[in-house]
């Protein structure tokens, strides 16, 4: 998915050449699918669903694997979905955003909203396992150097797991730095490898032909569609191509998929494919068996350092995407911390950080080997990859508007082929793939529990709001006027806030300058400063004032303020009072959401981040005023 640490090269797709982005791309956004070597091919075999290691099944799964790569990354991916950008970024955030400024009275509007939140919710099941999955994968790799090692296969996997969390805390620009040569260096082993080991049986190159595929489905198709389960393990992290577009620009990604990722990564499936027909028995562990035994300990590291930076990446997203659903309305306000002056990606979210090492723990504990983790892998994903053609079949014709039978026939394919994958993954929920499934209907519940009790809020609110020109006409001649500026905060961008009505109620007393202020969170990745601020005068020195930023910015009211020429004088910070409503919500009978989603929700509110320290307002400026409010 999208990975935060590569923000800092956004935007300069103009200044810096193509081959510093590809390299660039190359440590970001295919360290997932990357790694998918160490443990795919072997998962196809000795997997949920065994298959026998001999010629036929090997060529079969071999061609299955190129096909996977070719339908889905090559053509859906590269070629379609990543020409839907929105403003340069993409995900599936970013997509459901773009679509929804194209919905309006379109009937499927609400469902471009649910799949955009499952696809959300998917994520955050595929961010927990991609790091367990990855890191023990690769330190598995030392009981083939020696089988003596098995003992210290799960604490030297956690103990790179913890420590990979606690350094999230001090930002990744410097590491990122290396995540580029270093996967340079682990796909050019790859290829590598491959040759060597296609040397031996050059007949494996065969497989690309699909007719191996055909006849395996033809043969035995059941035991072919059970196949499918394992065989998408192969392009797991293939959402990150579009996830990360506006990390690296559409080029950079295409070009380091069709010229390194994709030949390097096939290249060393068919070197594993020619290693099986040699010796079946290297099936426990055939990708670090590939390599001459002096040279195993050098490649567990290597794996190692690449799963990391995979790890590292899929961590990144975590927290972009996490604020990108906070901006947009899905999650409360959370503490985001910026790592990086210049870089305003490189964030840092600690609930996020913590609560997902404590799930990655727990999981490597609970499931113990990378195999039995596999059987838990590919529901989230393949979930995700369907979410994403339905959304593509709404751009393909309600936004591009492409030729019918062309639509349907691209559609269609599509809708058959993730059906088909993510059908053959829901055979494995027994066997480990509820836990995704678990973690995306937890994630579901707490992001539609969220928006759902926000709007009722809101209503609640407008419902008992005075219409502003009636407020400003008596107000202006009842109360006193005192020096100064007050901004009032306020989620609506009508009717009377209600802090401005409780601080004349107590207070008896209103500024000389009233600004009443909404933070907008617009559906596109960001919003110039041109168009930032908006500024209404009311009369009596009231003014109305709404401040948009994009989805991927971070509001800051102060820094706008400052900005503001058409309000009367220069705001000064000195001078200024920030009035904020806080609500108390009181769950009731009233229609609108179950009395445990009302709780939830008040619970989410409770220990929402304070609205001062997320819209960066002065600590000593600030006034809070409370309220009650039935939902």
């Amino acid at each position: 998915m999208s990975a935060a640490s590569a923000e800092a090269v956004r935007g300069q797709h103009g200044k810096d050449s193509l081959g510093k982005l590809m390299l660039g791309a190359l440590g970001v956004v295919f360290g997932d699918i990357g790694t998918s070597p160490l443990y795919a091919l072997r998962e196809t075999f000795i997997g949920p669903h065994p298959l026998p290691v001999d010629s036929f099944h090997i060529f079969g799964i071999v061609s299955l694997v190129f096909w996977t790569m070719m339908l889905i990354v090559t053509v859906k991916y590269v070629s379609i979905i990543l020409r839907a950008d929105n403003r340069g970024e993409g995900g599936a955030i970013a997509l459901q955003a773009l679509l929804m400024r194209h919905s309006h009275g379109k009937v499927w509007a609400r469902w471009i909203i649910v799949l955009g939140i499952m696809a959300t919710a998917l994520f955050f099941g595929e961010s927990i396992i991609t790091p367990a999955i990855s890191v023990l994968s690769a330190v598995e790799g030392m009981t083939v150097v020696n089988p003596g090692l098995q003992p210290l296969v799960l604490p030297v996997a956690i103990g790179i797991i913890v420590a990979l969390f606690l350094i999230q805390a001090f930002g990744t620009a410097k590491v990122g730095a290396f995540f580029g040569p270093v996967t340079l260096v682990y796909f050019l082993t790859l290829a590598t490898l491959g040759v060597l080991n296609i040397a031996d049986n050059p007949g494996i190159m065969m497989a690309l032909s699909p007719h191996h595929a055909i006849n395996f489905f033809r043969t035995d198709g059941l035991l072919a569609f059970l196949a499918l389960s394992s065989v998408v393990l192969a392009v797991t992290g293939a959402e990150a191509l579009y996830a990360d577009m506006g990390h690296f620009g559409r080029r950079p990604i295409k070009f380091s998929w069709l010229w390194i990722v994709m030949p390097a990564l096939m290249l060393n499936y068919l070197g594993q494919g020619s290693l099986l027909i040699s010796d079946s028995e290297a099936i426990h562990n055939p990708f670090f068996l590939m390599a001459p035994e002096e040279f195993r300990l050098p490649l567990v590291i290597l794996a190692t350092m690449a799963t990391v930076i995979a790890s590292q990446a899929v961590i990144s997203g975590a927290f972009s995407i996490t604020r990108q659903a906070v901006q947009l309305g899905f999650l409360p306000r959370l503490r985001i911390l910026h790592t990086s002056a210049s870089a305003s990606g490189q964030i840092y979210i600690p609930v996020v950080n913590w609560g997902l090492l404590v799930l990655v723990i727990m999981l490597v504990l609970g499931f113990e080997t990378s195999s039995n983790l596999a059987a838990a892998y590919g529901i989230s994903v393949t979930g995700t990859m369907f979410i994403s053609t339905c959304m593509m079949g709404i751009l393909i014709v309600s936004v591009w508007k492409w030729n019918r039978w062309l639509s349907g026939l691209v559609i269609g394919t599509f809708l058959i082929v993730d059906g088909a994958y993510f059908a053959a993954n829901l055979t494995k929920i027994p066997d480990g793939g509820w836990f995704p499934l678990l973690i995306g209907l937890i994630a579901f519940t707490f992001l539609t529990t969220w928006a759902k009790g926000r709007l009722l809020m809101q209503e609640r609110l407008k419902e008992s709001a005075m219409p502003m020109e009636v407020f400003i006409k008596s107000a202006s001649r009842a109360a006193t006027r005192v020096a100064g500026t007050a901004v009032f905060m306020t989620s609506s961008p009508q009717g009377v806030p209600h802090a401005l009505l409780h601080n004349l109620k107590h207070n008896k007393v209103l500024h000389d300058r009233i600004i009443v202020l909404t933070v907008i969170i617009d559906e596109v990745p960001f919003v110039d400063l041109e168009d930032r601020i908006e500024v209404m005068d009311l009369s009596e020195n009231f003014y109305r004032m709404v401040l948009r930023y994009g989805f991927m910015q971070q509001a800051d009211v102060p820094a706008a303020l400052k900005l503001v020429e058409n309000c009367g004088p220069q705001i000064k910070m000195m001078d200024t009072s920030f009035f904020l409503a806080r609500q108390t919500l009181l769950p009731s009978e009233r229609p609108g959401m179950a009395i445990w989603r009302e709780k939830l929700f008040a619970w989410m509110l409770r220990n929402a981040e304070s609205a001062m320290e997320f819209f960066k307002l002065p600590t000593n400026r600030v006034v809070e005023l409370g309220s009650q409010v039935e939902i």
